[in-house]
């Protein structure tokens, strides 16, 4: 029986701890059920916000780093109307884009909010990472709401800070 279990197990952890992760976000099949079919209004208002991300921060010295989990929240404060999301980019600290989460807009329903999930493994986007949100709304609602939480945890320590999306000009 322990021959057995050993065939079995083994070869699952080597496959498991040799993969790389899949970069995070909310799954992609959700993007596609939140994408929007119809024309979009051109009496709608546009706007850019910019959220500051930290995949990692440092610790002591510069070379000494504590690596992050971060959850992107899209937040709609309307009570009565949808908010749309056209595009949401990832950028490291150098500025290079590393992705686009979706390639259609998509909907928020009222006072939804919806989240990406950058894994503590994933790294890429530094200290300085960043997020730009384009976005649309009716005239006179409420802006959307981007927030950053970002939180490690290491034996009996925690870190846990936010941040919170500014408007920009394009």
């Amino acid at each position: 029986m322990k021959h057995f279990f050993a065939l079995f197990i083994i070869p699952f952890f080597l496959v498991a701890c040799g993969s790389k992760p899949e970069s995070s976000s909310v799954n992609p099949e959700n993007w596609k059920k939140r994408t929007v079919t119809y024309q979009l209004s051109d009496t709608m208002e546009k706007g850019t916000t910019y959220l500051s991300v930290y995949s990692h921060i440092y610790s002591m010295t510069e070379h000494r780093t504590h690596d992050l989990t971060a959850t992107i929240s899209m937040r709609n404060t309307n009570r009565l109307d949808s908010v749309l999301i056209l595009k949401a980019e990832y950028f490291n600290t150098r500025g290079d884009l590393i992705r686009t989460y979706f390639d259609n807009p998509i909907y928020i329903r009222p006072m939804e909010t919806v989240e990406i999930v950058i894994e503590q493994v994933d790294t890429e986007g530094g200290s300085g990472a960043s997020f730009v949100f384009d976005w649309k709304r009716k005239a006179h609602s409420n802006e959307p709401f981007f927030e950053s939480v970002m939180i490690s945890t290491s034996g009996q320590q925690g870190i846990s800070f936010t941040s919170q999306g500014k408007k920009i000009r394009k």
